[in-house]
């Protein structure tokens, strides 16, 4: 078993060829190299002159900063202390491109394993090399091919090509019917997307949140597969005649299942899959055991492996840019977004591409099927529901479309009657929501909990972490005051008794500013990361002791460096792992889940909170350790549920690591507040005093600064 994917092999260092080329060779050039040129991007992506130029040489700087890091951690000839040096180093450098991409979509997209290479960064790339002293293989260099000049970003694969010539039969049918043109309604003036907004975030208790669903007629596939019951539903729904499904069940439900048969019920093909990177394999896979009779394909980079004659096609975000074009012209009858809280951003390049692609469909195909696919519809804010409901052609950007506004006009109400919101409330559900939960329709599945395991940090890591945090708090002190007198010595303001709330919010908010641009110093974010760094042996351990006792375990941690950390403790106590992380390959990435599943003696699977946080199901194992937090509830209840699913046989314990007397041990009682929010939204749960709307980053200053402005000085 790999211990984890590795990168393609790095390019063979030859002899300089002339004078050019005299600098002395070795992996202290090349970080030294990647540090000016990532120094560089981030001061011209901070200027805000972000151009093509600037796109590539960050992607050239990205590729070649993973390619030494692979190659410094392979090094056998490099002392334990030298390789910890560079690594060190180049940890830096990946540091300040994530904080850079931060800034930019387009950026961020490009650190993604699956995105395409440019010929600028390719060249760029090979310079850097050169400056590096190190002379690029020949396949480094690619003369730009004539459709990437026209269009860098889109493509039309061959198999594409070949289908449109092969018989002209198949070329689709865009002479549907326009749908008739809405009626005149009463609710015109009104303004109706923030009241129906509303009507979820003041949801009663007990509140429906799943459409009236049929009884399943068969609950046995073509194939001989059996459903659940609270599968076959959706099933049966789809082929009545229902066409929009925000499918919101409890993660571990088999949306994937019920999203196929939906589209073999309702003849929705060719159906387009977009999912994330990681789980496209699986949806080739889920495909072929319950649609067999359908071809499903898997776009991976520009798509020149593809069937374009397949039934099913899947796609992920971060390369649907590429194929938007000859998608929009397929003749799709069906469209499915896995994970769709992933499009909650409508500003986002990939939100956008999603939406514009189902506008399409519905413009040209009557009646077709859109489903939206997420466990955790809600992230951040109940506004994460508006780009699901658009992709679904309940709402555009401004109103309700036709189907719902006649629902709402149908209520004989308007958002000033008190019996509006309800009512609202019940018109969206019907358009569509199905949310079960697994304590009602699989009451097999065992329990879950969370528990909670504080540690202590000792030593110079404890100590340097609680100095980090009093700096902090002491700056945002700084901060709070130096505002505060400013306030004092302008315009007359109406006076504050104590702490001033408003302002203590306002310098979080400075903060956490502040934070997501800084590539140094302490910060919300270097202090988690730091918290981690300090827990990961401490959770490592207890993994292994839980491995040797109960069996397999899933370790979840943020960052790379606590993953490695982990795994050189496991190495050393012999306990055999899988490490399933961002940077693999596809193949190897299921290679190693796959080592986990079927081998026995695979005791550990080391994943990452976001690469393997969505779509692998894990089964096989009963224990969950979460060395770091996540920032978000929904990240969190994703991880445990690639345990807690159908199948599962035992009840399931994510165990939480967590430091005392630490930021930490406040973030993790913000993220269970803050799982609230869909309980709230969907499940009809009684509110708690935590905001749904409230940001953990955020909520988790203004705690720190209230702490500490609370405090007795003498107590410093």
């Amino acid at each position: 078993m790999a211990r984890r994917g590795r990168p393609q092999t790095r390019a063979r260092r030859s002899a300089p060829r002339d004078r050019r080329h005299t600098r002395p060779q070795g992996p202290t050039d090349v970080v030294s190299v990647l540090a000016r040129a990532s120094r560089e991007v981030e001061t011209t992506v901070r200027n805000g002159r972000i151009t093509s130029t600037t796109r590539a040489k960050f992607q050239a700087v990205a590729l070649l900063l993973r390619e030494e890091r692979a190659r410094v951690r392979s090094d056998a000839d490099s002392s334990e202390a030298k390789r910890s040096e560079q690594l060190k180093r180049l940890e830096g450098i990946a540091t300040i491109l994530a904080t850079t991409a931060v800034r930019d979509a387009a950026l961020m997209a490009l650190l993604d394993e699956d995105a395409v290479v440019s010929d600028d960064a390719r060249l760029l790339k090979r310079d850097l090399l050169t400056s590096a002293g190190i002379e690029p293989p020949p396949e480094e260099v690619r003369a730009p091919e004539p459709a990437a000049v026209e269009n860098t970003h889109r493509v039309v694969p061959q198999s594409v090509v070949s289908r449109q010539l092969a018989n002209p039969f198949l070329a689709p049918d865009f002479s549907a019917p326009r749908p008739p043109a809405p009626r005149a309604t009463r609710l015109a003036t009104w303004e109706l997307l923030d009241p129906l907004l509303r009507s979820f975030e003041r949801a009663a208790p007990g509140a429906p949140a799943c459409m009236t669903l049929p009884d399943p007629l068969n609950r046995t596939t073509s194939t001989g597969l059996e459903l659940m019951p609270h599968q076959a539903e959706v099933v049966t729904a789809a082929a009545a005649g229902h066409r929009t499904f925000l499918l919101a069940d409890e993660p571990g439900l088999g949306k994937t299942a019920q999203a196929l048969l939906a589209a073999e019920a309702a003849d929705a093909y060719p159906l387009l899959v977009v999912v994330p990177n990681v789980v496209k394999t699986n949806w080739a896979r889920e495909a072929a055991l319950w649609t067999p009779r359908r071809t499903a394909t898997v776009i991976h980079g520009n798509g020149e492996t593809i069937d374009g004659f397949a039934d099913i096609v899947v796609v992920n975000y971060e390369v649907l840019d590429r194929h938007v074009g000859w998608l929009g012209d397929f003749g799709l009858r069906g469209m499915v977004v896995d994970e769709a809280h992933f499009i909650k951003n409508k500003s986002s390049q990939r939100s956008q591409h999603v939406l514009s692609l189902s506008e399409r469909i519905r413009a040209r195909t009557p009646q077709p099927l859109l489903m939206a696919l997420t466990g955790t519809p809600l992230i951040n804010d109940i506004e994460d529901f508006l780009a699901i409901w658009q992709f679904l052609g309940w709402i555009d950007e401004k109103k309700p479309l036709p189907a719902l506004m006649a629902a709402l006009d149908d209520t004989g109400l308007t958002p000033a009657d008190p019996g509006f919101y309800p009512a609202a409330r019940q018109c969206v559900v019907d358009m569509g929501i199905v949310r079960r939960r697994k304590v009602d329709v699989a009451a097999d599945i065992p329990a879950r909990r969370i528990a909670d395991l504080p540690v202590e940090l000792d030593g110079p890591a404890g100590r340097s972490i609680r100095a980090a945090e009093r700096d902090l708090a002491r700056r945002m002190v700084a901060r709070y005051e130096s505002a505060l007198a400013a306030r004092r010595d302008g315009p007359e303001v109406d006076a504050v008794d104590g702490i001033d709330h408003e302002l203590v919010h306002q310098v979080a908010s400075w903060e956490q500013k502040d934070a997501t641009s800084a590539s140094s110093g302490d910060n919300v974010f270097t202090m988690m990361r730091l918290i981690g760094q300090a827990k990961a042996e401490l959770a490592a351990d207890y993994a292994a002791q839980l491995a040797r006792s109960a069996g397999k375990v899933v370790f979840f941690a943020k960052h790379v460096d606590v993953m490695d950390a982990a795994e050189d403790l496991f190495t050393r106590q012999g306990v055999r792992f899988s490490s399933i992380r961002g940077e693999q390959s596809r193949t190897a990435r299921q290679q190693n889940v796959d080592a986990f599943v079927e081998d026995p003696d695979v005791a550990i699977a080391v994943c990452s909170l976001t690469a393997a946080g969505v779509g692998l199901n894990l089964q096989v194992a009963s224990d969950i350790v979460l060395a770091e937090l996540s920032w978000t509830a929904a990240e969190q209840t994703q991880a445990i549920d690639r345990c807690h699913r159908i199948g599962q046989t035992e009840p399931v314990t994510a165990w939480r690591i967590i430091a005392a007397q630490t930021i930490d041990a406040r973030i993790a009682e913000l993220i269970d507040d803050k799982g609230n929010l869909a309980a709230q939204a969907l499940d009809g749960a009684a509110p708690t005093e935590a905001s749904s709307s409230t940001d953990v980053q955020h909520a988790a200053l203004v705690a720190l600064l209230t702490a500490a402005l609370s405090r007795d000085p003498l107590d410093e």
